[in-house]
C-alpha cells in the first residue's frame, strides 16, 4: 500500500518563533501557528472556526524563520505531519501529539511596506529548503543570496 504525508497550511504565527540547538548541534525552531476557516451555517449565519497547529523546522529552514518572521505574521508552510508518542513522567500514562515538520515555507506579506501579497507574486516573499528569502520586488539588503530550490511563482501544486 502506498503512503503519501504532506501538509499545505496557511496561517498566522501565535508565538516567535522558539529557536533551539539541541545536543547534536542540530537547530530546530518551534511554532504554533492559528489556521482560519469561515463559514456559513445551513441557517445562513457566518462563523469562523480557528485551528492551532504546533509546527517545527529543521536547520537552515529554522534559522531563516527565526530571522524574518513573529508573532502574527502570515506564513504558508508545506510540510509532513509527525506523530510524537511518550509516556509521562508523573502518572505513567501514554501521551501522543501530532505536529507538522515544516520543510519549505513563503512569506505571505512583504515585511516594511505592510502590503498584503501571496505566491501569485503581488507582494510577498518565499523561502524554500536550500533557499533564502526571495523578494518580489525592489530592495533585498537585509536578505542573504539566493541558492535556488524555490517553485517559480505561478507553479502549480502537484495534486
Amino acid at each position: 500500500m502506498a503512503s503519501y504525508n504532506k501538509v499545505l497550511l496557511m496561517g498566522n504565527l501565535t508565538r516567535d518563533v522558539e529557536l533551539r540547538t539541541i545536543g547534536s548541534g542540530n537547530t530546530v525552531g518551534r511554532i504554533g501557528l492559528a489556521v482560519n476557516r469561515h463559514y456559513t451555517t445551513q441557517s445562513g449565519e457566518k462563523r469562523e472556526e480557528t485551528t492551532f497547529v504546533d509546527c517545527e523546522a529543521w536547520g537552515r529552514t529554522a534559522e531563516t524563520m527565526a530571522k524574518y518572521l513573529s508573532k502574527g505574521r502570515p506564513v504558508f508552510i508545506e510540510g509532513r505531519l509527525k506523530l510524537d508518542q511518550w509516556e509521562d513522567k508523573k502518572d505513567g500514562t501514554k501521551k501522543s501529539k501530532l505536529s507538522v515538520v515544516i520543510d519549505n515555507f513563503q512569506f505571505i506579506d512583504s515585511r516594511g511596506g505592510g502590503q498584503g501579497g501571496g505566491q501569485g507574486g503581488s507582494g510577498g516573499e518565499g523561502w524554500s529548503r536550500g533557499g533564502a528569502p526571495q523578494p518580489a520586488g525592489g530592495s533585498a539588503s537585509d536578505m542573504p543570496p539566493d541558492d535556488g530550490g524555490q517553485m517559480a511563482p505561478g507553479d502549480d501544486i502537484p495534486f
